[in-house]
């Protein structure tokens, strides 16, 4: 690439350094090449540059730049890691993290099993919106669970992703050893999206600072973490602690160069709107029902198809971004059955995977031998933890309900068994045993992708509509694809004993290494995700399509599901703005907005 003036004055800076600019202006891609150009005249044999990124989606991205970048000799790119915040933290907590006072052996509690482990303390809470004194009751049971999670991490070595940063910040500023240590394996560190650090990440950020060379990439209009600690004044913060160079690419566009894109996405935030037309920019408005509404995206999404295909683009990307998770799933499902008749999308739904992950632990358990006895009860544990944790951090009363039920009913029937008599009729056990009943009895082949499916579809085609939720669910993950870490190692244990003995435990292993992976491909085809997902990703099209007022008999108008709440003008705030110019400058190509006639997003519009 030919570098800008700009770009140039970043590759000849020393110490410090704070670079800023807007979505695709090219901060990362010279920052990669800053990377190299360290390793080559900087580094002593075994040292590195570490380059961090919040998103795996970023990571993998980056990876892959570095891979293709022609620039780059092959001996510097070995020289440069590329990792998440989660997985550099995790890597320092888990060698040091008994000088704070954990366990020698620690683990990951992850988000599932976090959400099952605070259960007990969230099913004794009403929802908050029926509770008389909401807030201070909000307050106490926040307490409640940032209490029990130290107790885990204490007491049990099992580490929830919230103490990464806070307990790596604790052993860096009680250690000039290790900090010293870290600098001497990565005297360079590259921040990305360093605008969305929290206050414990900044914490380390500090700590680091003192004895490593920092070079935070920044989107001061970027900030969409808010709700988790980011703060407006980090830049700010960065300045006075380290006095960093400074280089500003704000002007510069290099991902959607010769559209309008990143023009429209600044005067979102803005409030103001030319008169005349943005390149790359469509805003069309749709009939305010589900069918017409669901039709018109359908039809949308044909278009910018055929687009991406007339021009010859390869490996295109096309991406369908929703305000919330409701939206993903309802627009996955009418993208497998279209209204009117009209042909089916194939696609990937991209959800919060709580769910799905603990209904594989079903499934998982399911394929597995009862080796002593306790299979069944395993199996309702399992069912049980399924309802506790599926919501992740905000379950729902329903969910853990049905959790007490299951195992209510658990208990009943070990009293019949015990008793010799028949379990009543209507207990939700009897359709659950039923389907049980037919697992135990399916033939496995000893390939895991067939195996899975199997039993995944015994479970949907079965009398439990519980389980048929599971299933439902376990559609939503793709680890079995050929060749991967998880197909091979089901593989291994069927040729180790016969049969899938460590199902459970090679599943819960593989999710962790998951999480952590930077081998992600590039996603290409048809997706849809929340708006927040596409955070650091970048695609050839962009649909943004938002819910529409739902008419209630004798009852104002039903408007959830919209870029702003409730579409109302005294809900805009910086961070619904923030939030909407960073999906549409996610577009590189194309960006599409679908908004309801006659009720459209307040933020098109111009301000009074």
């Amino acid at each position: 690439m030919q570098l800008t003036d700009k770009q140039l004055e970043i590759m000849a800076a020393d110490g410090h350094l704070l670079v800023t600019g807007g979505p695709g202006s090219g901060k990362t891609t010279v920052s990669i090449l800053k990377a190299a150009q360290i390793a080559e005249r900087r580094l002593r044999p075994g040292q590195k540059v570490l380059f961090l990124s919040f998103a795996r989606a970023t990571v993998s991205r980056v990876v892959e730049t570095i891979e293709y970048e022609q620039q780059i000799p092959r001996e510097q790119k070995r020289r440069i890691d590329v990792e998440t915040y989660h997985s550099f933290f995790w890597r320092i907590l888990k060698a040091h993290g008994y000088l704070i006072g954990l366990p020698r052996r620690i683990d990951i509690l992850t988000p599932p099993t976090e959400a099952i482990a605070l259960s007990g303390i969230r099913s004794a809470y009403a929802a908050a919106s029926k509770l008389t004194d909401a807030e201070k009751v909000e307050e106490e049971k926040e307490e409640k669970e940032a209490a029990e999670r130290l107790r885990l991490a204490r007491d049990d070595g099992a580490v929830c992703f919230d103490l990464f940063a806070p307990y790596v910040g604790d052993i860096l500023h009680g250690s000039e050893r290790i900090r010293r240590l870290l600098a001497t394996m990565y005297p360079v560190i590259i921040l990305d999206e360093f605008q969305d650090t929290n206050a414990e990440q900044w914490s380390v950020v500090q700590a680091l600072g003192e004895v490593i060379t920092l070079i935070a990439l920044a989107d001061p209009e970027q900030r969409i973490y808010d709700w988790i600690g980011a703060d407006p004044k980090r830049l700010e913060h960065f300045r006075t602690a380290f006095t960093p160079a400074e280089v500003d690419l704000s002007t510069d566009n290099h991902r959607s160069a010769g559209t309008d894109i990143g023009v429209f996405g600044n005067d979102i935030l803005k409030g103001k709107f030319r008169d005349e037309p943005y390149v790359g920019v469509q805003i069309s408005v749709y009939p305010p029902n589900t069918n017409q509404a669901l039709s018109a995206l359908t039809t949308t999404t044909y278009e910018a198809r055929r687009r991406l295909v007339d021009a010859g683009v390869k490996e295109w990307s096309l991406v369908i971004l929703v305000p919330t998770k409701k939206m993903t799933r309802l627009v996955s499902d009418a993208f497998r059955s279209p209204p009117g008749g009209m042909t089916e999308i194939p696609h990937s739904a991209v959800i919060e995977l709580e769910a799905a992950i603990l209904g594989a632990e079903v499934i998982a358990l399911l394929l597995q031998p009862d080796t002593d006895g306790s299979h069944f009860e395993r199996f309702i544990t399992l069912i049980c933890n399924y309802f506790h944790g599926k919501g992740g951090d905000t379950p729902t009363k329903s969910a853990l309900s049905e959790a007490t039920r299951i195992r209510k009913a658990y208990g009943e029937q070990l009293a019949c068994l015990a008793s010799g008599k028949a379990l009543r009729k209507n207990s939700v056990l009897v359709a659950m045993l039923a389907v049980y009943g037919e697992a135990r009895e399916l033939a496995l082949t000893g390939d895991p992708d067939e195996d899975w499916r199997a039993m995944r579809r015994l479970l949907e085609d079965g009398a439990c509509p519980r389980l048929k939720e599971i299933a439902n669910e376990v559609r939503n993950i793709r680890m079995l694809e050929r060749g991967t870490q998880l197909r091979q190692a089901l593989s291994q244990d069927w040729r180790d004993s016969g049969a899938y003995r460590n199902a459970l435990v090679i599943i819960r292993q593989a999710f962790v290494r998951e999480h952590f992976s930077t081998n992600a491909k590039p996603e290409t085809g048809v997706l849809v995700m929340n708006m927040h997902k596409a955070k650091g990703k970048q695609f050839d099209e962009v649909i943004i399509f938002e819910g529409w007022p739902i008419k209630r008999k004798g009852q104002p108008p039903y408007n959830a599901d919209r870029i702003v709440r409730f579409n109302s003008r005294d809900k805009i705030d910086d961070q619904t703005r923030q939030n909407l110019r960073v999906s549409v400058t996610r577009g590189k190509r194309h960006t599409t907005i679908l908004t309801p006639r006659g009720d459209p997003c307040v933020l098109l519009l111009e301000d009074g």
